[in-house]
């Protein structure tokens, strides 16, 4: 008969010594105690709360992969390989994005990437161009890649922009490296975000505005002599996301009264911005 002590007393018994090793040497034995000292330091202010959300976002980015955050192939905003470079100006001009996937026949192919700045330095001179022309290497990393790695990458190769390929070839979405920081310091805005428009509602002709989902519904009201019901929500945004019960992506569409809304722009928390046509 054994007189050792069943395996539950001894797995207890080594919890209560791994626990006196911590407290005697005061060492994280793993992320989990880690950020739990991190945040008795914030609590005793010896931290701020903007310095611990970076370094548990830092911790974070460490065991995300590329699918987490990528932008999914259907809300990439392409341009056609073929294309010339006069065509796509428009497009160019709506979205003010610095790079742009080039696709071949489908968005399941990337065959490069277009840089703003290179399309600048040849419009002016030769219209004619195609996007083909002056469009550079597509960097293609799997959906499975962690994000430090990733990020390591973009800062030795110099590199912003990655597509996301899937276990076929095809492009899944895509990447950026803003878009790996906005995980560690949060939403990172810049001039050409439409947020920053000073104007809540802007006209592009007499059919057609562009409107910030912000726009308090009052205000949108009275610029359009309507009468949009607000009793649930207080911005233009709010009313669309609780008429599809959703958060909508880019594209979906929604009529109400004599308005046609669009979604410009849109994440998994709010939207962003509405193209707005009358009937």
């Amino acid at each position: 008969m054994s007189d050792g002590k069943p395996p539950s007393s001894q797995t207890h018994q080594r919890s209560f010594l791994e626990r006196i090793s911590y407290f005697l040497t005061g060492e994280p034995q793993d992320l989990e105690d880690l950020l739990e000292i991190l945040r008795e330091s914030q609590e005793k202010h010896l931290l701020d709360s903007d310095a611990l959300n970076m370094m548990e976002g830092v911790m974070q980015v460490s065991q995300m992969r590329v699918r987490d955050i990528m932008i999914p192939r259907s809300q990439m905003v392409v341009v056609p390989k073929a294309a010339e470079l006069e065509s796509i100006m428009p497009l160019v001009v709506e979205f003010a994005h610095s790079r742009f996937p080039v696709i071949q026949e489908d968005r399941s192919k990337v065959v490069g990437i277009l840089l703003g700045k290179d399309l600048l330095a040849h419009v002016l001179a030769d219209k004619s161009l195609k996007v083909e022309n002056i469009m550079r290497p597509a960097s293609v990393v799997p959906e499975s890649k962690r994000l430090n790695v990733l990020l390591k990458e973009f800062r030795t190769e110099r590199n912003h922009m990655a597509i996301v390929v899937d276990e076929y070839g095809n492009a899944a979405g895509l990447v950026t490296i803003e878009d790996i920081l906005e995980q560690i310091v949060g939403k990172i805005e810049d001039e050409h975000d439409e947020d920053e428009i000073q104007e809540y509602i802007y006209k592009r002709n007499d059919q057609e505005f562009i409107v910030n989902a912000l726009t308090p519904i009052a205000d949108f009201n009275e610029y359009f002599h309507a009468d949009l019901e607000d009793d649930d929500c207080d911005t233009v945004g709010g009313l669309i996301v609780q008429r599809l019960e959703h958060f909508p992506k880019r594209g979906e569409k929604l009529e109400m009264d004599q308005f046609c809304f669009e979604v410009m722009r849109a994440d998994n928390r709010r939207v962003h911005m509405l193209k707005l046509k009358l009937k």
